[in-house]
């Protein structure tokens, strides 16, 4: 499409003022007003994407509430994670013995992550 109107000149349907319409004074007072908070000495924290629908429910939530507050959170998050990952390789060794495909093996993986929600283990 040609920027080029009747004639061969050129027109925009802009018809403002690229300069800003607040000096001196007008302008202090409303950059303060637009002016970004302080930070906080408190950072904030993000809030986590998803959430498990049965925390604290579950017949281990209480026990796995009870480690994660002894031993804490980092170290917690830490042994956990080794533990899926230990059992994610146990659910793919028991595909590759029974033959199934990559597909089913996801689905058993899910499963496993299902259950873990609905017995307290993610909490």
């Amino acid at each position: 499409m040609s920027t080029s109107g009747i004639g061969g000149g050129l027109f925009s349907s802009f018809h403002g003022s690229w300069t800003s319409p607040f000096y001196g004074e007008d302008r202090a007072a409303l950059s303060k007003a637009i002016s970004l908070p302080l930070r906080s000495s408190k950072p904030l924290r993000a809030s986590p994407m998803m959430k498990n629908v049965n925390e604290g429910k579950g017949i281990f939530a209480p026990v796995v509430v009870l480690t994660r507050n002894i031993i804490g959170k980092k170290r917690f998050n830490q042994l956990r994670g080794k533990a899926i990952a230990l059992h994610s390789q146990v659910i793919t060794e028991f595909c590759k013995t029974i033959g199934a495909d990559g597909k089913q093996r996801q689905g058993l993986i899910r499963l496993a992550k299902k259950n873990g929600e609905k017995l307290g283990f993610l909490a």
